[in-house]
């Protein structure tokens, strides 16, 4: 075998995309921290305001990558079920989940910008740009042949780590702050 041919370590595979997630993640809070919060609610129909639709669609996120642990685990067989097409329930799943966090990440950086002024603010900030930088890592990852199998897992339990967290320090907030609303 000439050095053309020569096998790298699989787990070098995954630098490629774990750049590019690095250069999402840097970007929104970049972007985030630069921009001129606009103020500027991005309203959806069916939600009373910005901050119940928020919270609403975390919610849905946060419940459809609940679907995703429990069909990866199903997958991998640590779940013992004879599910036939659950990958079809895992892609849809996240499709899904991340489709709804889109508007909640547009109006948070398009109308209120990444703030540092309040600790829970401020995690919410950082780990907004980290999900969005650990997903695009992970769907990167996904089609390149070679990448350790312990990658997949690693990369969707931090992407729904972030989740949690953002859903931490914005639904439940909102949700114990100022009530169940539409």
């Amino acid at each position: 075998m000439d050095s053309t041919q020569a096998i790298r370590p699989s787990s070098l595979l995954l630098l490629l995309p774990l750049a590019w997630g690095a250069l999402v993640a840097v970007t929104i809070g970049v972007y985030g921290g630069m921009h001129q919060p606009t103020g500027h609610a991005v309203s959806i129909a069916g939600f009373s305001g910005p901050m119940p639709m928020k919270a609403w669609m975390t919610t849905g996120a946060l419940v459809l990558a609940l679907i995703q642990i429990f069909s990866a685990l199903v997958m991998w067989g640590r779940i013992p079920l004879n599910m036939p097409r659950i990958d079809v329930l895992h892609r849809w799943s996240g499709r899904l989940a991340f489709l709804l966090t889109l508007p909640v990440a547009f109006h948070c950086l398009y109308a209120l910008g990444s703030r540092y002024d309040s600790p829970r603010v401020m995690i919410h900030s950082i780990v907004g740009c980290f999900f969005y930088g650990i997903f695009t890592t992970k769907m990167l990852a996904l089609p390149r042949r070679g990448i350790p199998s312990w990658a997949f897992a690693v990369l969707g339990g931090l992407a729904f780590t972030a989740l949690v967290v953002l859903w931490l320090t914005s639904s439940l907030w909102f949700l114990t702050t100022f009530g169940v609303k539409f």
